[in-house]
């Protein structure tokens, strides 16, 4: 029996290799075009790999993985640095080899020798305005390497801590408002680097307390508001006063849509970051209109045929996700979808969710048919608008929550996107049914910072296309 086991699981570790080695295949050809529909399959090919190198703990398939997510990512203009700073950080780690110790003279007098195993940073936190560096072990004041380095020209002021002796396992980015950038990572196999760096001068001082350094920055409160604000009042251009884009609220009166965690639904989630979307657009010049601005149900063919009235330039339809109770507090993330004949069960899955609601006009058969038949022409436009909204998205999060999950852009049979006679893209901004994204998505800060993200990553498709 147990060698029926083992034959077995080796027969399955050889046929889950044999398949990643297929898609990788696939990818690199993918990527071998040159077309942009194939370099963004690649793409997601390398995604999908990356994802099974983790729950699988393959670390050469990480780092091939890796390698596709950054080619392919370069040149799709999508932010890859998290990826990158990881494969970084791998290859550091398998080229790096510990030396071998030189033979020592033996004296008459031959102490023995303690050789100190390096320094783990075990969390990074903040105090109010102090930043905390804890690790596993005291850290002593030689260790410690402070220095700045600043450009007055360029209104760029660096302040460096290099922490000798110490491990990370990857680079993290760690927000504070009022400062521009805060930094950490490993600089060389025994060297930990820590950068702060603004666009004015910061008063800092810091002091070792055993195992704890900490970092005291004196911070002018206001200066991240004023960023925001200013962000959100751009002065319109003249490309932006002549776009037009509809916005839509999915579901909406009688239809709940998805019912989250404490029982927020998702049509007031989905009309508040609309409405939210909706401002700051319009504060930056463009001509904004909403399918719905009210807790009201509007049919899903009524609202693409809304957009095509209005002329409109784009249309963005705004939904939340959702999963049974039993994956609740494993699934979660923001994902962007394209209009297109599906191509995996989890987009079907996600489009049955979201067409449920309004199925009169015209059966499954009848559906896929017309899928077939409407958009072609705009399937390139709309895939490139998906990505600079999750772009968009992930930029604006990122900035302050730490582990906003990248759910990727995909393709789906999204009744709502159907007849549309301009690029559009349905969003899913989080999962209601997860504990603490659904909390999340009632947040007005959080909402504003998701608004904020999409209205850049309208911007940056009308400034490319």
């Amino acid at each position: 029996m147990i060698k029926l086991f083992l034959l077995s699981l080796f027969l399955f570790i050889s046929i889950e290799a044999s398949a990643n080695n297929e898609i990788l295949d696939r990818a690199d050809k993918y990527m071998q075009s040159g077309t942009q529909s194939d370099i963004f399959r690649a793409y997601n090919d390398y995604k999908n790999l990356y994802l099974s190198s983790v729950m699988d703990d393959d670390s050469a398939l990480k780092i091939e993985s890796l390698k596709g997510i950054v080619k392919s990512g370069e040149k799709l203009n999508i932010d890859i640095s998290k990826y990158s700073n990881e494969l970084q950080s791998l290859s550091l780690k398998s080229s790096y080899k510990q030396p071998e110790p030189k033979p020592m003279k033996k004296t008459k007098h031959i102490e023995e020798v303690q050789v100190g195993s390096l320094h783990k940073l075990k969390s990074v936190s903040w105090d109010d305005d102090v930043l905390l560096l804890t690790f596993d072990q005291q850290i002593g004041k030689k260790q410690i390497d402070y220095f700045t380095l600043h450009d007055e020209h360029k209104k760029s002021y660096k302040y460096v801590f290099d922490i000798k002796t110490s491990m990370f396992t990857s680079s993290q980015n760690i927000n504070k408002n009022g400062i521009d950038n805060i930094k950490i990572a490993q600089y060389n196999p025994d060297t930990l680097r820590l950068v702060i760096e603004n666009s004015s001068a910061i008063e800092i001082s810091h002091e070792l307390d055993s195992a704890i350094l900490k970092i005291k920055l004196k911070i002018e409160s206001h200066k991240r508001v004023e960023i925001i604000d200013k962000t959100d009042k751009a002065l319109p251009t003249k490309k932006s006063m002549d776009k037009t884009v509809v916005i839509d609220s999915g579901h909406g009166g009688n239809d709940p849509g998805a019912i989250g965690y404490n029982q927020y639904q998702e049509k007031d989630v989905v009309l508040n970051t609309a409405k939210k979307l909706e401002t700051i657009l319009k504060a930056r010049g463009y001509k904004v209109f909403m399918t719905r601005d009210s807790d009201t149900f509007v049919k899903l063919s009524r609202r693409t045929e809304y957009a095509n009235e209005k002329n409109a330039d784009i249309f963005v339809s705004i939904h939340a996700n959702a999963v049974a109770n039993g994956r609740a507090n494993e699934v979660q993330g923001i994902e962007c979808y394209f209009l297109s004949p599906s191509r995996s069960s989890r987009a079907k899955k996600v489009a049955a969710l979201e067409n449920s609601a309004d199925m009169s006009d015209m059966n499954m058969y009848g559906k896929d048919s017309y899928l077939n038949l409407l958009n072609h022409h705009n399937i390139l436009a709309s895939n490139k608008l998906a990505i600079d909204l999750q772009m968009g998205m992930l930029g604006s999060l990122n900035q302050k929550y730490k582990d906003v999950r990248d759910g990727g852009v995909r393709e789906g049979p999204f009744w709502v996107l159907v007849g549309a006679q301009m690029p559009s893209v349905l969003v899913e901004v989080g999962f209601m049914s997860h504990p603490k994204e659904s909390l999340r998505l009632v947040d007005d800060v959080y909402i504003k910072n998701m608004a904020r993200g999409l209205a850049d990553g309208v911007e940056r498709y009308f400034a490319n296309n």
